[in-house]
Formats: C-alpha cells, sequence, structure tokens
C-alpha cells in the first residue's frame, strides 16, 4: 500500500486528535480524545467507501449525537457546540480522502480555534450594546448586501468609476473603523497617551482633534503638551492606515508607494517621542468614541472617493502633474481616504506613475496637517497652538524635504 493512500488516515488521526485534545481538557463533554479521531477516521474510511455507504455512517454518527444530546444526565442549558464539532469532524475526514485537504486542514483549525476561544466569545457578545450590533449590522449591509450586487466595470468620463470598487473602498474604511472602535471599547484608550492617540488615528484622526480640542478648552486641568501629544500621534498613526489601505488597493506597488511615506511616517514619530518625553508625567485622560460605521457618512464617503477619483484621472489628463497635485491638497483637507484609495487605485489600473500616486498622498497628508492645525486653533485653548503649531510646522518641513529630496 503507498503512501499517498495512507496520508488521509494518518492526516485525519492527526486532525482527531487535535479536536479531542481540546475537548478533553474541558470537563463535562462526552467526546474527547479518543471519540474525535475515531470520528475523522470513519468519515475518511466512509468516504473511501462513496456513495451510501459514506451516508450511511454520516447518519449513524448524527443519530449517535442526538442521543447523546438527549441523555438524561445532560446538564440543562447545555449547548450543541460538541456536537455540532463531531459532525464537523466526520465532514472533515470524509474530505481528507476526497482530495481536499488544505480545506479540511483550515476548518480544523478555525473549529479548535472557536471550541477554545468560548469565553472570550461570551465576554465579547455580553458586552456589546444595542448601538455596538446596530453598527455591526449596517457593517454587514454594506459589505454583504450592497457591495455583491455592484457591477464591477467601469463606468464614465475616463473610466474611472467602478461602482464595485469605489464601494469596496467604503467597507473598508468602516470596517477599519469599526474595529479600532471595538479594540477602543475593550481594551481601552485610557490606559495612556500613546494608546489615546494611535486609536484615535486609526478611528479619525480629525475626529481626535476636534475632540480632544473641545475638551481642553472646556477642562481646564486638561494639560495643553499632553493633548498636542495625543493629536501629534494621532497624526501620524494616519500614515500607518495609509499604507494598510495601499496594500489593499494596490499589493504590487506597495514598496514603491511605501518607501517615501514609512520616511515621513518615521520623521512624525520621532516628533511624537520627543512630545511624549516632555509630557509623559502629565495626567492622563481617556478618550470615547462611539460607533463609528454610520450608513450617511459611508455613502458620503464614497462620493467624495468618486469626485476625487474623477478628478484625479482628469486633472492628470488636462493639467499633469499640478492638477493632480492641486486635486490631492484640497481633498487631504479633510480626509486622507479618499486621495489614498483614489492614487493607489489609478497606480494599480497603470493611469498614474507610481511617483505623482505617493506625492499625491503625501501632499494630502500634509494639507490634513494644516487643516487639523487650524481646527485646534479655532476650537481649543491658547496654551495648546505652540507646542502643536511647533510639532506640525515639523512634520511639515519633513514632508517638504521629502517631496523635493526623495528620488
Amino acid at each position: 500500500m503507498s503512501w499517498s493512500q495512507l496520508q488521509p488516515y494518518f492526516l485525519a488521526l492527526g486532525l482527531g486528535l487535535l479536536l479531542g485534545l481540546q475537548r478533553e481538557a474541558i470537563k463535562g463533554h462526552r467526546a474527547g480524545i479518543r471519540t474525535f479521531p475515531l470520528i475523522t477516521l470513519l468519515g475518511a474510511a466512509s468516504a473511501a467507501l462513496g456513495g451510501w455507504q459514506m451516508a450511511a455512517a454520516l447518519l449513524a454518527t448524527a443519530g449517535m449525537l442526538i442521543t447523546s444530546a438527549m441523555h438524561p444526565d445532560r446538564k440543562d442549558g447545555a449547548g450543541f457546540t460538541t456536537e455540532i464539532a463531531c459532525l464537523l469532524a466526520f465532514v472533515i475526514g470524509a474530505m481528507l480522502n476526497a482530495g481536499h485537504d488544505g480545506v479540511a486542514i483550515l476548518l480544523t483549525g478555525c473549529c479548535m480555534l472557536l471550541l477554545q476561544a468560548k469565553k472570550p466569545l461570551h465576554n465579547f457578545s455580553e458586552r456589546l450594546s444595542a448601538e455596538d450590533l446596530k453598527a455591526i449590522a449596517k457593517l454587514t449591509l454594506l459589505a454583504l448586501v450592497i457591495l455583491p450586487l455592484l457591477p464591477n466595470e467601469s463606468y464614465g468620463p475616463y473610466s474611472a468609476i467602478n461602482p464595485f470598487k469605489i464601494w469596496m473602498m467604503v467597507v473598508l474604511i468602516v470596517g477599519l473603523s469599526l474595529m479600532a472602535y471595538f479594540v477602543s471599547k475593550f481594551i481601552g484608550a485610557e490606559k495612556g497617551t500613546i494608546a489615546a492617540g494611535v486609536l484615535g488615528g486609526l478611528i479619525s484622526s480629525t475626529a481626535t482633534t476636534v475632540s480632544f480640542s473641545r475638551r481642553a478648552k472646556s477642562e481646564k486641568n486638561m494639560p495643553a503638551g499632553l493633548v498636542a501629544t495625543v493629536l501629534m500621534i494621532a497624526s501620524t498613526i494616519v500614515f500607518a492606515r495609509v499604507l494598510f489601505e495601499i496594500a489593499v488597493v494596490s499589493l504590487d506597488q506597495w514598496f514603491e508607494l511605501a518607501y517615501p511615506l514609512l520616511a515621513m511616517m518615521g520623521w512624525m514619530a520621532v516628533i511624537s517621542v520627543i512630545l511624549f518625553i516632555r509630557t509623559r508625567n502629565e495626567k492622563r485622560t481617556k478618550s470615547e468614541h462611539k460607533p463609528p460605521s454610520d450608513l450617511p457618512a459611508a455613502v458620503i464617503f464614497g462620493l467624495l472617493y468618486a469626485v476625487v477619483l474623477l478628478g484625479v484621472a482628469a486633472a492628470n489628463d488636462h493639467l499633469g502633474l499640478q492638477g493632480v497635485y492641486m486635486v490631492a491638497a484640497v481633498s487631504g483637507l479633510t480626509d486622507m481616504d479618499a486621495i489614498t484609495l483614489s492614487s493607489a487605485q489609478l497606480v494599480a489600473d497603470d493611469k498614474i506613475a507610481v511617483g505623482t500616486a505617493w506625492r499625491s498622498i503625501l501632499i494630502g497628508g500634509m494639507a490634513n496637517l494644516v487643516f487639523k492645525a487650524a481646527i485646534a486653533i479655532i476650537l481649543g485653548p491658547r496654551s495648546l497652538i505652540k507646542p502643536l503649531c511647533i510639532a506640525f510646522s515639523a512634520s511639515l518641513l519633513g514632508g517638504i524635504g521629502i517631496l523635493l529630496l526623495w528620488p
């Protein structure tokens, strides 16, 4: 007998032992380290026989699991997780003998992770509010209902408008913001200035600027240096978010686009560290956020992204580089995502050069710094102006240097 014939059974034994080991460690389950390997082996063997033999084996396994679930010794309120895992183990064994090794291994890993994550998942679900569930439902609507219905074709002038890709960006931004919100909620931005700045940058650096500037003016005991540090860290983290968005949209050109933006991020990180060292002994504050996945805001972003995409394409065609950079500066005043995603998409479609794209993104980021500085000056206390303007001015000087000197 050849190894290729025996391999599915050895894999079935190993995967079954893995699942059984996890169940054995959790007391009170009827199926454990011996039962699961037997079930996966049964699935593999029945798949080799095929036809009605496999169906009969699956029905027999399901019948035994139903009988076990109805046993009088079973505790009231107990779930059916183990029984479902047993049925999945049978299917995993069958898939191994059907040549679907990769999927079977993936299913085993997912199953074990779900079994092991019982407490964290239960704790997570118990702490979700009605507002949180509403935000998740909106994201589901955007990603799983609307997105599949949109055509994945280019329309309009310069073939710059693709409904599917535009809405995919909406889903990306809302998903990132919602993920950052949950990190903030369950880990807590109150643990320090760094956490407040990082989470603020992931959720929205502009919103963070508005929030902290207003609080600094209304709460007289909030140190201006601390607020400047939070806003500087949030603005730095924006570039990490930008790099991730580029990887999603234009992975093949990521390194060419990323190096100058990484340089800008590194320069701003140095400034953030200096500010943090100078303000680390000041009183820490916490930042609170509401779920960000708002449907009207998502639609507005989609429209803005489409306008920027069309504007960059038109500017590139009629005005050359100066027109593209003008659009980048105007778009970046209020939002970095639109110019980032549109530029990366145009690079992926070979409609603009890599150098033009990263310079557009960097110009957008610098314009965004100017806009946030203006917000802080208008909404914040006078004591915030000096430290923030020094930090942001140093950041802008670094950005100008990169624009002029980077090859």
